[in-house]
This record gives C-alpha cells, structure tokens and sequence, in this order.
C-alpha cells in the first residue's frame, strides 16, 4: 500500500474494472440503496446488475464481510451495520482495515465509498490512513510506475447523490489526505542524524528547521526556533531532556494571527524524535518503535497546515517541543534539580517521563508568553494510556467538561476516538510530591491511574486555578497499529476546532459547529441518531 496517490473525486468516471479495479464499500443498508445506474458504467460487461444483487444478498457484516463481484478485479465490502456508543458512526477503523485487506491490486484502481455526508470526513481520513507514504524496500525503489486511486463518494440519506466538488476540497491530496498521510511518514520513518534529504520533514526534524521550511514561508505564518529558553543558570526541561543528543532540543513556534480574531489557541505538541529513555534507558524489546515518539508533533504540524489553508479565524499557534531524549556525558540524571520555564522546580527521578517535562515548557510558554485562552497539548505520554482506553481511544484529560464531551463528540466524527480520564488533581497530584523540589517528575505508585497523573503534571505550570481551557490528549496507543503510524490526531484537532474554519464540512463534524448546540445538546442528538439506524 506504500507510494500509493490517492485522490478524490466528484465521478470516478467509467472503466472496466479489467483495467480498473474497484471496490465498493459501505454499510450493508447504505450498499443497498446505491443506485445500479451509479456502478454500471464501472462493473460492466464484467459485472451484471444480477450478480451486484446477488452479492449483496450473501453479505454478512460480523464485524465485516466481503464479496468478489468478478475475479480479482472487482470486490463489494460491508462495514458493520450498528456500531456502540463509544465508536464512530461511520466505522473508521473498518474502513482502514477493509481498504487494505479488499482493494484489488494493480496501478490505477478505484473506489467507490457509500455513506452519509456526515461521515465524509471520517471515512476520507480512514481512507488515507490506508496508503502510508514511507517504505525503504529495496524492490519499492525500482519500481518507476505511478500507482493511483480514486475515490469517489455516493452518499445515501438526506442530499443524497454523488458529493459536490466544493465539499471534496476537504478532502483532496493538499489538505487532510496529504495532512493525515505525512503524519504516518513522520512518525514512521527512521530519524537521519547526517541526512542531506533537506525536503523532507523528518530529516529536518532532528536539525530543527523543517517548521519555518515546510510552512513558515506562507505570507500569513510567522515561524521561530527559540533554542535558548534558559533561565539564568537554570535548564528548562526541554534543554534537559536533549542536551546530550547531537543535534539541540529547541522550542519552535508557528503563528497564524488573521485580522478579526476574537480568541489565541495554542497546540503543543511532544516532539522526542527518538527515545532512548535517558540513564533510565529503556529495555531492548521497549526502545524499538520510540521514532513515533514526534507524534504528537507531527499531528499537531499537520493539523495545523490544513487547517491554515481552510481559513481558520482565530488566532492560532503551534508549539513544538523537540528534542532527542540521548544517553551521553551530558545526559540529565535521576535526582539533578531543573527550574522549568514555569519558574517551579522539578526532582528527576525517572529521565524516561521526558514528555511530561518538554510539554510543560511547552504550555507555560503558550501561557506566558502567548497569551493563549485555550491551550491543547497533544503527546504519546504514557504507556499506561493504552491500558486505560485502549489501543483505538486516545485518552483526554481537561480542565472544563464542556472541552471533555467536545472531545468525545469530536473524535466520533472524525474517528479518531477519545474517551475521558479522571481529572481529580486534589487527590492525584500528591503522586509527585518531593522532599527538595516542587514536585517529582515520576509518580509514586504506578498503580494510581499514571496517565491521569502525567497529564497533571503538566496542567500544574500552568497552574490548575487557570481561567482559560486546558486540554491534555495522551495519543500513545493509537498513534501506531503494528510497526506503522496511524496518522491519528490531525483529523480530531480539525474537528474540534471545525467551528473557526470557513471549511463547511469542518463545521459540520465540528461538536460546536454551526448548529450551535452545546456538547450535551450534540451527545443527545447522536444517540436518538443511533437508534434509529
């Protein structure tokens, strides 16, 4: 699925899938109400109206099902018909599996995605999540053949039809595909110390460069690496976390200031391009995979692209905390005191709790010194996250429960899933008392819910009687499936700020769109939605 262009279309157009392969794909009672008229011109004289039927008449979604329409060429899947409360209508993560397991091969293929317009833009980033960009197979590099597919929506329910032109700019190869599929090559990539590949992102992530090349060029984003945030004789923690590494930890900044804005949102986003886990160095079986460990970062860049270029109305900034957590002479120790860009003092006793140390440099700067009413930090935290939610549901630990349902309603829309943790700071932050310090960077007992925990502790240099929302997304689990990235987090920093954009499908999976509903008002309306299906 590697090197694969994907592009979406308003009509496919006609092929005989002899030369075109396709795939059909969608909810059983959503394959059922497409049009014969819409898939002739793509199936015959290979496919007749009588064996579409047919098919569809054998298909069994449990969870899912497939059925080949002609050979190889030609294949019909099902998504499941009824999903829980805690997944996504339009049965992302099936979508992703069923692309990769179903899609018949060949250079130029098509598919034809069944659904409603509200689960566009979740099944156009799973769709995405399907094609990684990034492989260093020798055979992949003789090939010279340009693959390509197309992807054309049909959608049933209300306005129903093939989609407007307008509505697929969401979804073409500069905006959220491209967003979402350079996420995956990010955080999949192996991290080059010596590289010369200067046009590609993740060998100017070790250089500290790559914001201002990729992006800080465009006339309304302002760019700057700040690589001294020192105080005095103090070390920040970001300095702490790399100065052993051989190329400088840096904090870097993308502004985006439009005329009008009415609030400043800052995401913050834990860039350790590798982790090694410090003198508290990880194992041989646990350091494998700590290139994904800029997931965070990679999200919040992408987000961040794609969502400047549809028109974002407030003032938005991303933060980016990067460093390579090293073991070297200079390496930080366990019990080394560092005074963070908080003015608080921190006790390490765990060099391997890195990104809770970055992060909160990174939330004190949005607070301090740009001014940010609501603050979102986005990281692979904890280990721990994927026992508290899962491998599919990142975790979201907040100041303001109206944020907390946002989330939730934001990540069914766009699915990328979150599900809610403990926020009770009263009786978690304890966990990090010290004796000589502020606080700990480590809990006390690992038993006592430690990614509520991390999260606290970079909430706490900010301060937890803060007015404005703060926002914790731990993505550890879900960032990856297997040994590839998943891409996850652009799609879910674009739906739920989808309110500030002028992009209409934005809006609409946006849990505060232009409906104006509150986040309770919104749960309720997807449930009696559910329960109709």
């Amino acid at each position: 699925m590697a090197n694969v262009q994907l592009e979406f279309q308003a009509s496919a157009g006609e092929a005989d899938p002899q030369s075109r392969p396709l795939l059909v794909l969608g909810q059983l009672h959503n394959l059922h109400r497409l049009p014969w008229a819409q898939l002739r011109g793509k199936l015959q004289p290979r496919v007749s109206e009588e064996i579409w039927q047919a098919a569809l008449s054998t298909l069994n979604p449990n969870p899912t099902d497939n059925c080949p329409l002609y050979l190889n060429y030609a294949t019909v899947a099902a998504l499941p018909s009824r999903v829980s409360r805690h997944n996504s209508p339009s049965a992302a993560h099936f979508i992703t599996r069923l692309v990769r397991n179903c899609l018949p091969g060949g250079i130029n293929r098509c598919i034809v995605m069944v659904c409603e317009r509200s689960e566009v833009f979740a099944s156009a980033c799973a769709l995405a999540r399907a094609f990684p960009l990034f492989t260093h197979r020798s055979s992949a590099s003789r090939r010279t053949e340009k693959k390509t597919v197309i992807v054309e929506f049909f959608l049933v329910g209300q306005n129903n039809g093939p989609i407007e032109v307008a509505t697929l700019k969401n979804c073409d190869t500069d905006m959220n595909y491209h967003s979402v599929a350079n996420e995956c090559r990010i955080s999949t990539a192996p991290k080059i110390r010596n590289g010369h590949r200067s046009t590609q992102f993740y060998y100017h992530l070790c250089e500290y460069n790559f914001i201002a090349f990729r992006i800080g060029n465009a006339e309304d984003i302002f760019a700057e690496v700040l690589k001294d945030l020192n105080q005095g004789s103090s070390e920040n923690c970001i300095y702490g976390v790399g100065k052993a590494a051989v190329h400088p930890p840096a904090l870097a900044v993308l502004s985006h200031t439009p005329d009008g804005a009415t609030q400043t949102i800052a995401w913050v986003g834990k860039g350790i391009v590798y982790d090694t886990g410090g003198l508290s160095i990880k194992g041989k079986t646990t350091m494998p995979g700590m290139k994904r460990d800029c997931g965070g970062a990679a999200a919040v860049l992408g987000a961040f692209k794609a969502t400047v270029k549809q028109g974002f109305k407030d003032n938005l900034h991303a933060v980016f905390c990067l460093a390579e957590n090293s073991v070297g002479p200079n390496s930080t120790r366990p019990d080394d005191i560092h005074v963070l860009y908080s003015g608080k003092t921190v006790e390490i006793n765990n060099t391997d709790a890195e990104g809770r140390l970055v992060l909160a440099d990174g939330v004190a700067y949005a607070c301090k010194d740009l001014g940010a009413d609501i603050i979102l930090d986005m990281a692979t935290l904890t280990g721990a996250q994927g026992i508290a939610t899962g491998k599919y549901h990142a975790a979201v630990l907040t100041n303001n429960e109206d944020w907390e349902k946002a989330c939730v309603i934001a990540g069914r829309n766009c699915g990328d899933l979150v599900h809610p943790l403990v926020y009770c700071p009263e009786l978690h932050f304890s966990e990090f008392t010290s004796a000589v310090a502020d606080m700990k960077n480590s809990v006390a007992d690992r038993d006592n819910t430690p990614s509520s925990c991390a999260g606290l502790f970079i909430a706490s240099h900010i301060g937890f009687d803060w007015s404005g929302v703060w926002v914790h997304i731990d993505i550890a689990a879900p960032v990856h499936a297997g040994e590839r990235a998943t891409g996850y987090g652009v799609a879910l920093l674009l739906s739920l700020f989808g309110r500030a954009s002028e992009d209409p499908l934005l809006n609409m999976v946006s849990p505060l769109g232009c409906n104006g509903d509150s986040p309770d008002e919104e749960m309720e309306r997807d449930s009696k939605r559910r329960r109709l299906v």
